[in-house]
């Protein structure tokens, strides 16, 4: 090989070399505007939450009547509304980084593809020379400068295959890098993506309570104080005959079926935890039940907040709360393969169907105040499954629902089973 032709070899290398980068930079630039421009849509989304904020706070302070209560849901909803642009937008800058990475990634593999093919002609030529050996070349060739002259250009070429191979070897290794990168921002993306899921069916819950409440009391405090009223007479009338129908009940229990009480066998429904009302006998709210415990616990959570399944297992029942005022409202019934089964009761929407296997922390629906509730929260009862049964419950006003029932001792003490509560 001529020290001419190797010289062009070197440039046609270089030349290869560079210009991917510089082809790249023209789409990857619209790209990053795109990104700029979605991060500028999500700080003026920030601005509106914070508005929306401060708007909800001074409400706070004139919240006596219905007209101001409804209108902080709608400050919620709009808050929430910002909130779920602002994911999408995340998602949308998500999408267009990794469109970013794969153009980079697309770059390098070209730079590769280029550098093996040199790299493959390069040792072909050498090998071709290698097989003439020096003395061979000596004998050859008049003038002994020449000789030296081709041997320092063997030299040469080897040197910058060698630093050719060093830099393959770094494009691999940044290839790797982006490559992780972009499954990492992919990993993200399907979290905000469920995240967006959950915000969006939160939203439409608030909005649907919202309308249900309006339309019930028609804006008006006089008859948002009889529809309280109402739900507390059902609410009387539900525990004599929730107290009487388990009463009735004499189903033996054998012990080895149900786990042994310890903290963490489930997880707490909710992500924040105020307990308002525990198990059991309780001085500070009076009889709450004929029998004078509460078969479960009571969570603060305002209307539409993500409640989560306790453990994994398969939904048991749905009652999508078609009664008005009655009983649990709409609840849903999960059965765990470790001998206990849960309920979560006066919900505002259930996000699961019935047959369907859940995960632990899943979504089966949102807080509400269905049912005889008077108030958002989330009743969570825990029932050794092999006392559990359904009964048709007779509503006060007159439709006759089903109603999951248990013997008094199937009814077990969630606290026992929950991570160790810490009062917020």
């Amino acid at each position: 090989m001529h020290l001419g032709s190797r010289y062009i070899a070197l440039l046609i290398l270089s030349v290869l070399i560079w210009p991917q980068g510089a082809y790249a930079q023209t789409p990857v630039e619209s790209l990053r505007s795109q990104i700029q421009s979605h991060n500028d849509q999500i700080q003026q989304l920030e601005k509106d939450i914070a508005t929306y904020q401060k708007q909800m706070q001074a409400l706070g302070t004139t919240r006596s009547t219905l007209e101001s209560t409804l209108k902080t849901l709608e400050l919620s909803r709009q808050k929430l509304s910002a909130d779920l642009a602002i994911t999408q937008n995340k998602i949308a800058s998500a999408n267009l980084r990794i469109k970013e990475l794969s153009l980079s990634i697309g770059d390098k593999e070209e730079m590769i593809a280029s550098h093996r093919t040199l790299i493959g002609r390069f040792v072909r030529d050498i090998a071709s020379e290698d097989s003439t050996s020096l003395i061979e070349r000596l004998a050859a060739t008049e003038r002994l400068a020449d000789v030296w002259v081709a041997v320092d250009e063997t030299v040469s070429v080897k040197r910058a295959l060698n630093t050719h191979i060093e830099e393959l070897a770094a494009a691999k290794v940044q290839l790797t890098d982006n490559r992780e990168e972009v499954q990492k921002t992919k990993e993200q993306l399907a979290a905000l993506e469920s995240q967006l899921i959950v915000e969006r069916r939160s939203v439409d819950a608030s909005k649907a309570a919202q309308q249900a409440l309006i339309a019930q009391t028609k804006n008006q405090e006089s008859e948002y104080q009889k529809l309280i009223a109402q739900k507390q007479a059902e609410k009387t009338s539900f525990e004599a005959a929730l107290f009487q129908l388990a009463s009735e009940l004499t189903t033996a229990l054998d012990p080895s079926r149900i786990p042994s009480a310890a903290t963490g066998i489930l997880r707490w429904p909710l992500d924040s935890v105020f307990i308002t009302q525990e198990f059991g006998k309780t001085t500070s709210s009076g009889r709450l039940y004929a029998s004078g415990t509460h078969d479960g616990i009571d969570l603060r959570a305002s209307v539409g907040t993500p409640v989560r399944a306790a453990l994994s297992g398969t939904i048991l029942e749905v009652n999508h709360g078609a009664v008005p005022n009655c009983q649990y409202g709409k609840w849903v019934l999960v059965k765990h393969a470790n001998g206990l089964t849960t309920l979560y009761a006066h919900l505002s929407e259930i996000a699961v169907q019935k047959g369907q296997v859940v995960t632990t922390g899943q979504v089966v629906g949102f807080a509400g105040s269905t049912g005889y509730a008077t108030g958002p929260h989330l009743h969570f009862t825990v029932y050794a499954s092999e006392g559990l049964s359904f009964k048709q419950y007779t509503c006060k006003s007159g439709p006759v629902v089903t109603v999951p029932i248990a013997p008094p001792t199937a009814y077990l003490n969630p606290l026992l089973y929950l991570p160790a509560f810490r009062p917020l």
